[in-house]
C-alpha cells in the first residue's frame, strides 16, 4: 500500500516555546498511530528545524528543501518574534513561495506578519499580544476572538496553548475529523468548538499618557456599581461629551460606552468565577438594573452564557 507522506515542519526559532516544538512532533506522531488504527494510507513526518542552521540552508541550495506545512510555535519570554532575523524570515518567504501551507501560534504570527506572508489578511494571536500585533502591523486586520483562522494557505492559532488547537486543524485539513476525534480521546483533550475570548480578560491600559483619562479610568474602576454615563463622565472631566469621545478613544481605543461595559464585564467574570451568587445579584453589583441586559452584553463579549460561562471556569466545588 502506497503511503502519502506530509512533511511538516516546525521552526525551532530564539525565545520559543520549547515544549511546543516538541510536543507538535509528538502529537504528529500520535496522529500516525491513529491513521494507521483506521486504516488510513497516510503519514506526518514532523522534523524540528533549527533556526541556526537556516543561513547555511539557504547559502547552499538555489531550491531549499520543502515542506508541505511550516510551523511557527509561541515565544515564552522574549520579544524576538517583533524583528526576526533576515535569514529566518526569506526562508519563510521561500517557503510559502514553494506551495508550503504556513502555519503559527501564538506571537508566530507577528514572525508570518514581518514575512509579509499574511497579505492583509485576518489573523488571529494571543489575546494579550492584540493591541501589539496592531500596532505592529496596522495592515494586517487581527481577530483575537478566535482560537483558529483558517485560510487555507495560512492557518493561526491564538493563545501560547493553542499549538495544540492547530496541530488539530492541520490533522483535520490533511486527514478526516475522525483522526482528531480519536486523537482528542487519545491525548483525553476536547477537540470541540472553542473561541479565544472565553479566556480573556480585560485589562485597562493607564500608560497612554492622558492624565484626565486616567482620572475618568480611576473614576469608573472606583465606581463601576454605580450609574456611570456619558454625561456625568464629561462633567466631571470638564469637557464636551464629543471631545470626552475623541480623547477617550484615542487614549483606549474604546468609546467610553465601550469601556464601561468592558470594565464591567470583566468584573462579571470575576464575580462569576468566585462566588455562588445569583447572576441577577452579580449584574446589580456591576450597575446594571436589568440582568437581561447585562446577560445580553455579556454573551456578545465573551461568546458564553453567564452560566456556562461559570460552569467552565468556577472555582467553587458545587458549580463543577
Amino acid at each position: 500500500m502506497n503511503v502519502k507522506p506530509i512533511s511538516v515542519a516546525v521552526l525551532d526559532y530564539q525565545g520559543c516555546l520549547t515544549s511546543a516544538v516538541f510536543g507538535l512532533t509528538e502529537v504528529f506522531t500520535l496522529a500516525n498511530r491513529v491513521l494507521r488504527e483506521q486504516g488510513m494510507a497516510i503519514e506526518f513526518t514532523s522534523t524540528p528545524i533549527k533556526e541556526s542552521a537556516l543561513a547555511a540552508v539557504l547559502q547552499a541550495d538555489s531550491e531549499i528543501e520543502q515542506y508541505q506545512v511550516v510551523i511557527i510555535p509561541p515565544s515564552i519570554d522574549s520579544q524576538y518574534y517583533l524583528a526576526p532575523a533576515a535569514d529566518t524570515l526569506l526562508w519563510l518567504q521561500r517557503q510559502y513561495q514553494q506551495g508550503s501551507i504556513m502555519a503559527c501560534a501564538c506571537a508566530g504570527a507577528f514572525m508570518l506578519a514581518c514575512a509579509g506572508i499574511t497579505d492583509h489578511r485576518p489573523i488571529t494571536t494571543h489575546w494579550g499580544l492584540a493591541d501589539l500585533f496592531a500596532h505592529y502591523h496596522p495592515h494586517t486586520p487581527v481577530q483575537a476572538e478566535k482560537i483558529i483562522i483558517n485560510h487555507g494557505d495560512i492557518i493561526s492559532a491564538g493563545g501560547m496553548m493553542a499549538w495544540l488547537d492547530l496541530a488539530f486543524e492541520i490533522v483535520a485539513t490533511q486527514t478526516q475529523l475522525s483522526v482528531v476525534r480519536q486523537l482528542g480521546k487519545l491525548l483525553v483533550v476536547d477537540t470541540g468548538s472553542r473561541e479565544q475570548r472565553y479566556y480573556a480578560q480585560f485589562t485597562p491600559r493607564l500608560d497612554h499618557g492622558d492624565e484626565l483619562i486616567v482620572l475618568l479610568q480611576r473614576h469608573i474602576q472606583k465606581h463601576i456599581g454605580q450609574p456611570l454615563s456619558l454625561t456625568l463622565l464629561a462633567d466631571l472631566a470638564a469637557l464636551t461629551q464629543r471631545t470626552l469621545i475623541r480623547r477617550f478613544n484615542k487614549a483606549t481605543t474604546l468609546n467610553p460606552t465601550e469601556y464601561i461595559q468592558r470594565v464591567r464585564i470583566q468584573k462579571t467574570c470575576e464575580w462569576l468565577e468566585s462566588s455562588t451568587q445569583s447572576f441577577e445579584w452579580i449584574a446589580q453589583q456591576v450597575g446594571y438594573e436589568d440582568a437581561g441586559a447585562c446577560r445580553k452584553i455579556f454573551i456578545r463579549v465573551m461568546g458564553l452564557s453567564p452560566s456556562e460561562f461559570r460552569q467552565r471556569f468556577s472555582n467553587k466545588s458545587d458549580n463543577r
